[in-house]
């Protein structure tokens, strides 16, 4: 079965999934406005190629620490419904109906914590997801799973999408052969030169200039009403 893999952020979502559940913290009480300055300057580093992806996520489960895996499973639905939903493209909701009808098995591959990348694929309608899994601590008299605030495996980050996606399609029986990949980010080029079918989808300047080098399909879709929001 082929497969269409797609990368999240600002590719099916106008805007930063990791980055939108930080302004969700702070609006809900959970983190500080300072926070958010902090989460900025992990954005910075990121489009500056410089990004250390364990020190992220170890900033953005700070506020969190206090919580059972239970509970914040439990915040995902109000988080997707007034965060996250209103900014998928609807283009992009049209694009996985499309390769659902054509047969293709849809992948997300993503660099943000795995509860948050799951919540989302699941109002996308996408069951195969690969996300930064999170290491998790079991309390000997409550049995209740926490998260240690480090990352467990290999992120799915740059090169470790690659090595998180030759483990997956060993695992499922599956083949990169005629798979297409729809990424916006330059973080995501090595992924994009091992596929049949690159696509550069709501590309950043760099993509775009080397996606139109290399002849490789580029698209852009208008952004949803609710984008420019927050």
């Amino acid at each position: 079965m082929a497969l269409a893999i797609f990368d999240l952020d600002e590719t099916l979502v106008a805007g930063d999934s990791a980055s939108l559940f930080c302004r969700y913290l702070v609006d809900h009480g959970f983190a500080g406005d300072d926070f958010l300055a902090g989460d900025a300057a992990f954005s910075e580093q990121y489009s500056a190629g410089s990004l250390d992806m364990c020190d992220y996520i170890r900033f953005q489960l700070q506020p969190l620490m206090h919580l059972d895996k239970q509970q914040i499973d439990a915040l995902m639905p109000v988080f997707v419904n007034e965060y996250l939903s209103p900014r998928v493209y609807a283009d992009a909701r049209e694009l996985l109906s499309a390769c659902r009808a054509q047969g293709k098995r849809l992948v997300i591959i993503s660099a943000t914590a795995a509860f948050i990348v799951r919540a989302v694929a699941k109002e996308l309608e996408v069951e195969d997801v690969l996300a930064i899994e999170l290491q998790e601590t079991i309390d000997s008299e409550t049995s209740k799973v926490t998260y240690s605030g480090e990352v467990a495996g290999i992120p799915s980050f740059r090169e470790g999408k690659i090595i998180r996606l030759k483990a997956w399609l060993e695992e499922q029986g599956e083949s990169m052969d005629g798979a297409y990949f729809y990424s916006d980010s330059m973080n995501d080029l090595p992924l994009l030169e091992l596929v049949e079918h690159p696509v550069a989808t709501n590309p950043d300047k760099s993509l775009s200039e080397l996606a139109t080098s290399r002849g490789w399909q580029l698209i852009r879709w208008p952004a949803p009403a609710f984008a420019a929001s927050v």
